[in-house]
């Protein structure tokens, strides 16, 4: 009877390949694996498309849509429009195109009262408020100090205190003055400059995600670059979208993912435009009150009803610190926050408030 069992025991090792020399096992199993890869990619072909994904390069960034993939028979002309609508606002906003509105009341606006269209005049008075309302650490004006520290050419530099100072009178968005009637501004001194890098993507996601609105689409997600998303209802499957928030220090790590509905996320850092000089890291996201880089905060993220409010509040965020932003959250509930600060060594602490 043992006989009979040690003969059993022997063909089944046979047959499980044990007899077989580590050469021919070692075959058998990259045969194995092999079978394995192709049944997987044979797997991920047959598999339905899940995401329907636009894009197009404009202010310095990607900007991508998502949609559900066969939810929306037109989503590609609205798509399309959309993103005709992002470059359309870059001609119109930015800094560096020198006939766009922007760099003709940069031009001009120091000497005299220049009109610009319905839509720029009314997001500078807003971004009027938000100076105000931030106690000046938003501030579109501060592009005289993002210049001197040679951030404006991507080639940071260290000013001297003179020109530091230089810089620093003439920043303040309390001078601009405002004429609602002919939609005019005129900057408030000699040199004063403004540039809407800290918003420009947030209020273009906000104004081309309304064609996608017009067009019928009610789910979907829309970046302007890494920093500024918006979304729509949901992804197939779930209730939301599921944004990764990522690792200042690590870029390819995410350090949380955050659930995103008819909400917008904007996070400001430092982490890929900064220099080092006499030993110290300095950063492009400048304290408008100080003309100094912001130091203590590796990166602000702000969760927002519109992208054009969070883009410009994680600037603002990141400049005044988690306490002062946690008590301006408090006098705005529907707000939410989520700073990175350096830890010990290369690990970071990570502190949330209000509405994530």
């Amino acid at each position: 009877m043992a006989e009979n069992e040690r003969l059993i025991s022997s063909r089944r090792s046979f047959l499980r390949g044990k007899f077989f020399s580590p050469e021919v096992q070692k075959e058998k199993e990259i045969q194995r694996q092999r079978e394995a890869e192709e049944a997987e990619a044979r797997r991920l072909a047959e598999a339905p498309v899940q995401y329907m994904e636009y894009s197009r390069k404009a202010m310095a960034a990607d900007f991508v849509i998502f949609t559900n993939a066969g939810e929306y028979e037109n989503a590609f002309d609205a798509a399309i429009e959309a993103l005709d609508e992002v470059s359309r606002l870059e001609k119109v906003l930015s800094y560096f195109l020198p006939d766009s509105e922007i760099s003709l009341l940069n031009e001009d606006g120091p000497y005299y009262p220049v009109s610009v269209s319905p839509e720029v005049y009314e997001l500078l008075k807003y971004c009027g408020r938000l100076y105000e309302e931030t106690h000046g650490a938003f501030d579109i004006t501060a592009t005289p100090l993002s210049e001197v520290w040679g951030f404006m050419r991507r080639a940071g530099r260290l000013p001297s205190e003179e020109e530091r100072l230089e810089a620093l009178a003439k920043v303040s968005a309390g001078r601009i003055q405002w004429d609602d009637a002919e939609c005019a501004v005129q900057l408030g001194c000699e040199g004063m400059k403004v540039s809407l890098g800290s918003i420009g993507k947030g209020f273009a996601l906000d104004t081309a995600a309304r064609i996608l609105e017009m067009y019928g689409l009610n789910d979907f997600i829309f970046h302007g670059g890494l920093s500024s998303v918006l979304a729509r209802g949901a992804r197939r499957g779930r209730k939301d979208w599921l944004v990764g928030l990522h690792h200042p220090l690590k870029p390819n790590e995410r350090l949380m993912e955050i659930p995103l509905k008819d909400r917008a996320l904007g996070t400001s850092g430092s982490a890929t435009q900064y220099f080092w000089a006499n030993g110290r890291k300095f950063g492009h996201v400048l304290d408008p009150r100080t003309g100094f880089p912001a130091m203590n905060v590796l990166s602000a993220t702000v969760l927002a009803p519109t992208a054009t409010e969070a883009d410009a509040l994680a600037t603002a965020f990141y400049v005044m610190g988690p306490e002062e932003a946690e008590a301006f959250c408090r006098e705005r509930p529907e707000l939410g926050a989520v700073f990175v600060l350096p830890g010990s060594g290369s690990s970071v602490n990570v502190i949330r408030f209000g509405e994530i």
